[in-house]
């Protein structure tokens, strides 16, 4: 049943613009959320083919490295071009092994198109400074230099847009990467190689060792000298571990880890933006998202209001297998991630909290959890603290701006937060107060390529996107001359 969703897809490894099978024979099965069932099987790398891998990036390195910004430049826009003719393709492959809603799918498509257009650019805009030294009179040459090989880890929740945003600015700077996709998706990544192979990519610039032994093969690759980045999307508990990995041969590390997003009404609050905001910020890739709001923290004079019409609009929302047209709620990613929404609701429920939609999950197949929205929820609840990463949007009331801002920073987490009030003043103010990397301020969606994006604390190290995203993959030189 999954013949034409397949077709043109490779399931082997990709190293040095070749295909090529496991050295030890090993696969894997990638299960369709929807239905449990095994969609394909797909090659698991061993240590030997992600060194193999490394060796490929290093001998592409050099070449790749000289050509001119133009150049690379053009070839990502040519990657761009050709992703948005493949997007509704790519959107159907999203869906099958990640479950998401096709709209929700087309959109992630388009958007992992525009950074390889957004980089296109910043490729010819890595520019140097020239100046004087004061004392010595002598002239400052600083320049940028691409880092290396670069090693990309990425998550499950946007296959798509996960690797392009990391692989746009590593080839925009003139680097080499080896791709680690998540092995509950790996299939989206390896559909992306004769994109980019037809847009010129030369071979060994972007390698692609999917691999049951994630943990193996990524401490084994940190541990080569020929690695100079590691760039993961994920856990923060992952994260800390790459870290230590990272520390042993001094990678450079770029690091986009857990978030626990608050999301405040102000009693001023436009209360129809609110709701629409609410609704993409909580329910944008069904709430399996790093900026997915997390705690609703609404003003008690409005919190009526907005809980009920938040109850109303999650209810109406058309649950059931991605791949159907109109459906806005698909699986969750796998058994545990759907486990793990239970009992967290679960938790509030028994601490206090009440259930005004949604709440329980069915009997049938398919890792299916309904749109719920709690309210009265206590601070004793351990989905106030953790990340739920499902379509569970838990509700409490505040008073005093404070005390509510306080309370949003006791996270350790500070990757976003949505902020909604018709005093911009008063929006701006609360916006520099929130440790958090961004804000949406009147905004349901913070991620554009534009835009640095990444946060503070326990949330992670260094920005992707923007100008900011290709400085994680370059060096700075500089050289003093007197002339």
């Amino acid at each position: 049943m999954y013949e034409n969703l397949l077709a043109g897809v490779s399931t082997d490894l990709w190293i040095g613009g070749q295909w090529r099978v496991a050295s030890d024979g090993a696969r894997f099965d990638v299960e369709d959320p929807a239905t449990e069932r095994t969609v394909t099987t797909v090659a698991s790398a061993s240590v030997e083919d992600c060194l193999a891998a490394v060796d490929a990036a290093q001998a592409a390195f050099g070449p790749w490295a000289a050509k001119t910004p133009r150049e690379r430049g053009e070839v990502l826009r040519r990657c761009f071009e050709i992703m948005m003719r493949e997007k509704e393709r790519l959107a159907k492959l999203i869906t099958l092994e990640n479950g998401k809603g096709l709209e929700d799918s087309r959109a992630e498509a388009a958007y992992a198109a525009e950074f390889f257009r957004w980089n296109a650019e910043e490729a010819v805009r890595v520019i140097g400074q020239t100046s004087t030294a004061p004392a010595s009179g002598a002239h400052i040459v600083t320049s940028y230099k691409p880092a290396g090989v670069s090693l990309l880890v990425t998550p499950w929740n946007f296959p798509a847009a996960m690797a392009t945003r990391k692989i746009g600015p590593a080839l925009a700077a003139g680097c080499t990467v080896v791709v680690k996709p998540a092995s509950a998706t790996p299939l989206t990544m390896l559909a992306l190689m004769p994109i980019l192979e037809e847009a010129g990519v030369p071979p060994g610039v972007v390698n692609v060792v999917p691999s049951q032994k994630s943990g193996e093969v990524v401490s084994a690759m940190l541990q080569d000298i020929r690695v100079r980045v590691i760039s993961f999307t994920g856990s923060t508990q992952v994260g800390r571990v790459l870290l230590k990995e990272a520390a042993h041969n001094v990678v450079k590390p770029s690091m986009e880890l857990g978030g626990n997003a608050p999301f405040i009404v102000f009693e001023d609050a436009d209360i129809d933006a609110a709701i629409e905001g609410a609704m993409i910020a909580k329910m944008r890739n069904m709430g399996e998202a790093c900026t997915a709001a997390n705690r609703f923290y609404v003003h008690a004079d409005v919190a009526e209001e907005f809980s009920a019409r938040m109850t109303a609009r999650m209810a109406a929302l058309k649950m059931g297998n991605g791949l159907t047209e109109g459906v806005a709620v698909g699986p969750l990613v796998n058994r545990s991630t759907r486990d793990k929404v239970e009992s967290l609701v679960a938790d509030a429920v028994a601490k206090g909290a009440k259930v005004t939609t949604g709440g329980k999950r069915g009997d049938g197949p398919g890792y299916f959890y309904p749109p719920t929205v709690l309210t009265d929820v206590p601070d004793t609840a351990d989905l106030v603290w953790e990340e739920i990463f499902g379509p569970v949007a838990a509700i409490q009331t505040f008073t005093d701006e404070d005390a509510m801002i306080a309370q949003c920073n006791r996270s350790e987490y500070g990757l976003a937060s949505y902020v909604y009030t018709r005093d911009l003043g008063r929006g701006m103010r609360v916006a520099g107060r929130l440790e958090t990397g961004m804000v949406g301020l009147n905004r349901g969606i913070v991620s554009d390529p534009a835009a640095p994006f990444g946060g503070v604390k326990q949330s992670g190290l260094g920005r992707e996107g923007s100008k900011e995203g290709v400085m994680e993959y370059l060096e700075t030189q500089y050289v003093s001359v007197i002339w």
